[in-house]
């Protein structure tokens, strides 16, 4: 099975952007990663940065599809990270969440860190989504909100868990792979995507969009009539399954969209 996939990644009313994407794919399998990063002056888009392409480096030295390599590559750039806060300590604060797709064509395994989600769609309809690691989502875990509250609560930006922080890393890694059916798909986005975007228009814009790109251009007009001037960064990535009898699909080289720190940066506290 291959693949067609396509990314979007925009500063929104920031004067910089600090989230990051990037993908390769081999024959033998695939990875996508998105970062969205955090911290003080420069430290938001250099986290990001270094999480993806360390993410993406541990995959091509071992293109493998298990819970226990997928949380190698999480470590390493973890590890890549905080050895950078320690050779520039400006850096010190940095932070960034970060999601994972693999797939070898037949399966898809996936994990993440921090607020970042992904969406598994089938039949355009959602089968999985991930659950952040913020307050807002542990108090819908609790019951005590709606996961539709989730987007605009007042601690909405308060983080439970993100890649910088030295010590216990605990990544949400998906149990096992799960296994593809032709016409799948899945979006990576950062919180300041799917904030202004609910499910049911996610599977909406899918049903009406002929390709991923013009999904993607969907649910982004949705964000441009919906956001404040200042709204954060947002990005996405969007990935199809071979569907059955589709003689032309697109396979792009790594590409990444890389981030920079923003003046107007939105507070967040962590609690790791």
């Amino acid at each position: 099975m291959k693949f067609s996939t396509s990314t979007l990644s925009n500063p929104g009313g920031r004067n910089e952007n600090q989230d990051c994407t990037g993908f390769k794919i081999f024959p033998a399998g695939a990875c996508w990663v998105l970062a969205d990063g955090l911290g003080g002056h420069r430290g938001g888009e250099v986290a990001s940065k270094i999480a993806v392409e360390q993410a993406l480096s541990s995959f091509e030295a071992q293109p493998e599809m298990t819970p226990t390599t997928l949380a190698s590559y999480l470590e390493a750039a973890q590890n890549a990270i905080v050895a950078r806060q320690k050779e520039d300590h400006k850096l010190s604060g940095m932070r960034t969440t970060i999601v994972i797709l693999l797939s070898d064509g037949r399966s898809a395994l996936w994990a993440h860190v921090g607020d970042s989600r992904l969406y598994h769609f089938r039949n355009g309809k959602i089968i999985f989504q991930t659950r952040d690691h913020s307050v807002p989502q542990s108090l819908a875990n609790a019951g005590d909100i709606s996961p539709d509250e989730i987007r605009f609560h007042e601690d909405r930006n308060r983080l439970l868990r993100a890649l910088g922080k030295d010590g216990d890393l605990r990544p949400k890694i998906h149990e096992q792979p799960v296994r593809l059916k032709p016409g799948d798909v899945f979006l990576l986005c950062t919180d300041g995507f799917w904030e202004y975007i609910t499910e049911r228009e996610m599977e909406q814009d899918l049903s009406a969009s002929q390709d991923m790109d013009g999904w993607l251009q969907k649910m982004e007009n949705r964000i441009l009539n919906r956001a404040p001037e200042n709204h954060d960064n947002y990005s996405a990535v969007a990935i199809e399954s071979e569907k059955r009898g589709k003689e032309t699909i697109l396979l792009r080289p790594i590409r990444f969209a890389f981030a920079h720190f923003s003046k107007e940066k939105k507070e967040e506290t962590y609690e790791l």
